[in-house]
């Protein structure tokens, strides 16, 4: 069935729509409360190698959004955006994509810069660095991935207001797609 054609996104394009959801929360959980724990300590590299992998897999499951996005399309919303409204939800949909992409990758080579070896869980296989250490240039990562966490946090509470918007108060079907 075309997106066209039917009221809703497909199965799995909604069910990644919410782990990637649920996975940004915790990944932003993870790194907010990793403070509860002393430098060093085991449950502090625990939250952070959780808030890691949790990036990594958002990564991921956006890359697999995309393609999926690409092969089946959307579903019309009903009734149809105006020109400056529909150029504003490409626009976002374009910069939580952008967020998906960009964060991990800031992730992964803060974390070669910072001369971390990167294991994959379960398996005891490291990935190669693809970045020399270089702790200044670490440094200067880890600030822009928290700027850029910070920036989203309005982000993404934007996009969650937008869908209440069009489901309350423009009465469209924007929200009703991805249930």
């Amino acid at each position: 069935m075309s997106a066209q054609s039917r009221p809703r996104y497909s199965r799995l394009q909604r069910h990644l729509h919410w782990w990637m959801a649920l996975l940004v929360v915790l990944a932003y959980v993870l790194i907010e409360q990793r403070g509860l724990f002393p430098r060093g300590s085991g449950g502090r590299i625990a939250m952070m190698q959780g808030h890691f992998w949790a990036g990594i897999t958002i990564f991921l499951l956006a890359l697999w959004r995309i393609a999926t996005r690409r092969r089946r399309g959307a579903p019309p919303i009903t009734p149809a955006l105006d020109g400056l409204t529909a150029l504003a939800s490409k626009l976002m949909h374009l910069a939580l994509y952008a967020f998906f992409i960009v964060m991990p990758l800031l992730g992964l080579a803060t974390a070669w810069s910072d001369g971390k070896q990167i294991m994959i869980p379960f398996t005891g296989v490291a990935l190669p660095a693809l970045l020399p250490e270089n702790r200044p240039l670490a440094h200067t990562l880890e600030d822009i991935h928290g700027t850029i966490g910070d920036i989203f946090y309005w982000v993404i509470g934007l996009h969650v207001l937008a869908a209440l918007y069009h489901h309350w108060v423009r009465r469209d079907d924007t929200l009703r797609r991805m249930l």
